[in-house]
């Protein structure tokens, strides 16, 4: 199983287009150690051929030019993309589907709530009806238990890429600001995801948007050969500090990374495995390859994802 991170940046990219804090202006100014991010977005295959794109970025063009896999080669109008499965129905995740509207339909995965969202409040569905369209397939949500042979019967297969399982689970974040559940999400506003290939055995833990570590996640994190997870804010102040909101990490959906009960505490328990923070905020100092809280996770072993980076399971 190949997974490409195509975009590691959470909603807005970094730089941010109108963001001038300490990562922005500094990458801009060329005065820290950084490099541009793309909004968050990955593509896992188990051939290298047929891709499965998780979240659709607004930067999907972007991401489709700088990764050679997903660019058309077999027909006059072709893609790599075989299906596209959505984490949640974030705007920084959804909004791409508009830049793939000149192809076929669109096989879309994704769950009630997240239809109800993009075929009501914001109606991306009813636009796309009039370009290719979608085909919806509906995602249930697993009560995971640990065992590799127990998903609950929510596991999901995608045609012509078989030999991949996809088991949604429900996590606690948020909401988009525009759905009628903004102030009371409910299981399948967001979900992670184990990506499993049923040859190797091997699994992926997927879950950009993560404010809270429950049983069933912590049970998948320990089971999972690799963990690409919630890496937003360092502090959970730190949108406060910086003057730009009034809402704490856990507010916005995100687990901080430092702290008593944050994601790098959370990540030392679950065992050893490949660890890699991706979903990445802009006003986040680990941005900065020569800060103090990049020292802290790499002597942690927790990587931080980056544009075009590839893991293999």
């Amino acid at each position: 199983m190949k997974i490409i991170v195509l975009g590691a940046a959470a909603g807005g990219g970094f730089p941010q287009w109108n963001c001038n804090c300490n990562n922005c202006s500094g990458l801009r100014r060329g005065t820290i150690a950084a490099v541009p991010r793309t909004q968050s977005s990955i593509a896992v295959s188990s051939n290298s051929r047929d891709w499965v794109l998780v979240n659709a970025s607004p930067d999907i063009l972007a991401q489709i030019k700088a990764t050679p896999e997903l660019q058309p080669a077999r027909a006059p109008r072709d893609s790599g993309i075989a299906a596209v499965m959505l984490t949640d129905s974030q705007i920084d995740h959804v909004a791409g589907l508009l830049m793939l509207r000149e192809g076929k339909a669109l096989p879309l995965y994704c769950t009630d709530s997240v239809w109800q969202d993009l075929s009501i409040e914001f109606p991306l569905t009813k636009v796309l009806s009039h370009y290719c369209g979608v085909s919806r397939h509906s995602l249930a949500v697993a009560d995971f238990t640990g065992n590799r042979n127990a998903r609950d019967g929510a596991a999901t297969a995608i045609p012509g890429i078989s030999d991949l399982r996809f088991t949604p689970i429900a996590v606690k974040s948020k909401a988009p600001p525009y759905s009628s559940r903004s102030a009371g999400p409910e299981p399948g506003d967001n979900i992670a995801l184990i990506i499993e290939h049923l040859k190797t055995r091997k699994m992926l833990f997927y879950a950009p948007g993560l404010s809270e570590i429950h049983p069933q996640v912590e049970a998948a994190m320990r089971e999972a050969d690799c963990l690409l997870i919630d890496g937003t804010f360092w502090a959970a102040d730190e949108m406060i500090r910086a003057g730009f909101s009034k809402k704490s990490a856990r507010d916005m959906g995100h687990l901080p990374q430092s702290g008593a009960g944050g994601m790098i505490e959370v990540l030392e328990a679950v065992g050893t495995k490949r660890k890699v923070l991706v979903h990445i905020n802009n006003t986040n100092p680990i941005l900065d390859e020569n800060s103090p809280e990049r020292a802290i996770l790499a002597q942690k072993g927790i990587e931080v994802a980056y544009d075009g980076m590839e893991i293999i399971l």
